[in-house]
């Protein structure tokens, strides 16, 4: 896990566009592929056999029984039913204007010629956007509580993963302070969520929170998320949406400002309006592409099955390594290369990557539901900066892995020059 933007070439390298790792505990077998043709065979795969909720059973202990990446079959079904309509189009046009207000806000207060890991400014960012439009919060007292709290769930070593894998670990230092800070980061959001219950006005609340709570199965009268639900669809989107949306945000400033004419372009775009906003995203998007945050997207097979031409075991996981995917020349030509025009088929004139060999957010019946509410708050982001200042990266940057993430192993350093 933390070498992997290492390990996975050389595993490539070595056996080709399919290989096998074992994973703690009980040396479970992993089997990764990198041909987008089996990439598109498991996002299509039934998901009664290859279940997703299962392969991710790592974050159980903090994301909860009941987060849509935990679970499977009817369960996930009606849970995403009820989580889906506050992530459609209405309620993310809802969203952009909070968002901007919140971007703007943090962002007027930048100094001229002032350097900064833009990765710590876009995590403080996404933070305040997760707390204020996700979660709601509004009382300054409660989001002084939050916000350290929320920091240090993300904020982890990858060996504090060990502590759920061998539970004794728990008793113990940094595992104990993480097992610490999760029961309190829990008392801060049943409070907000027993408050919320109390308001005379959800219904007319424009955050995600009260969007969950005033959902309901119009097959089903009186099928709501109850208050354990809540929170660990609140604890989902905040773990897979903070710090991802985060990162992805601070390579794209660092690439944004090692390339002026790229800059430029960039800067037009997030002046002209909603005319801009394909670019924008195209911008995430290739950040994304070029600095994978995930590196992978995994299935467990709940009895045997044919992957890839290859006969393999009930409770093999399988899935497509995001990392290698994403850095070969056969699926993006010049992958090494900086290429938002990847993105848009009316510049590049040529057709935009396919959802089997561009991954970031999964695929299928089983993509991230929040992927749509990502890319609007990253452009949205994009656009305030860049309305107002110029960025310059400060020396180059690499990878590292931080909780299951990968992030700018320096921050992604940059100089913000404010704009006349």
């Amino acid at each position: 896990m933390r070498f992997r933007h290492q390990f996975h070439p050389y595993l490539y390298k070595k056996y080709g566009e399919a290989y096998t790792v074992r994973l703690i505990p009980k040396s479970r077998p992993l089997v990764l592929f990198v041909n987008p043709d089996v990439t598109k065979e498991i996002f299509a795969a039934d998901p009664a056999v290859f279940h997703a909720g299962k392969g991710n059973s790592v974050l159980g202990p903090i994301m909860g029984e009941h987060s849509l990446l935990l679970q499977d079959g009817a369960e996930h079904h009606r849970a995403r039913k009820l989580v889906m309509p506050a992530f459609l189009g209405h309620a993310l046009r809802g969203y952009r204007a909070m968002v901007a207000e919140v971007a703007a806000d943090t962002v007027a207060g930048w100094q001229d010629g002032e350097e900064f890991r833009s990765l710590d400014r876009m995590n403080a960012l996404t933070l305040e956007i997760i707390l204020r439009v996700v979660f709601g919060v509004t009382d300054e007292e409660r989001l002084a509580e939050l916000r350290p709290r929320v920091t240090a769930t993300v904020d982890i070593n990858p060996a504090i993963l060990l502590g759920w894998a061998y539970p004794r670990l728990q008793r113990f230092g940094p595992w104990r302070r993480t097992i610490d800070n999760a029961v309190e980061l829990d008392r801060l959001i049943y409070a907000e969520i027993r408050e919320r219950r109390l308001a005379t006005d959800i219904a007319d609340r424009k955050d995600v929170l009260s969007r969950l709570m005033s959902a309901g199965d119009p097959e089903k009268p009186g099928d709501q998320l109850d208050d354990t639900e809540l929170r660990d669809q609140l604890i989902t989107l905040l773990l897979a949406g903070h710090e991802t949306t985060a990162s992805a945000l601070s390579w794209a400033l660092y690439e944004l400002g090692r390339d002026p004419e790229l800059l430029a372009r960039t800067r037009a775009a997030a002046a002209s309006g909603e005319d801009g906003q394909a670019w924008l995203e195209a911008v995430l998007k290739e950040s994304m592409r070029l600095h994978p945050v995930i590196p992978m997207v995994v299935r467990t097979l709940m009895q045997p099955a044919t992957v890839g031409g290859y006969e393999l075991p009930k409770g093999t996981t399988v899935g497509p390594s995001i990392l290698m995917s994403h850095q070969l020349d056969s699926n993006f030509p010049g992958a090494d290369a900086f290429r938002p025009e990847r993105f848009l088929p009316e510049l590049s004139g040529a057709e935009a990557p396919s959802l089997h060999v561009w991954i970031p957010f999964g695929g299928g019946v089983r993509r991230c539901i929040g992927a749509g509410f990502s890319l609007m708050e990253g452009a949205e982001i994009l656009r305030e900066v860049l309305t107002s200042y110029d960025v310059s990266a400060v020396g180059d940057d690499k990878p590292r892995v931080r909780n299951i993430t990968s992030v700018p192993r320096r921050g992604a350093l940059v100089r913000v020059t404010r704009r006349p």
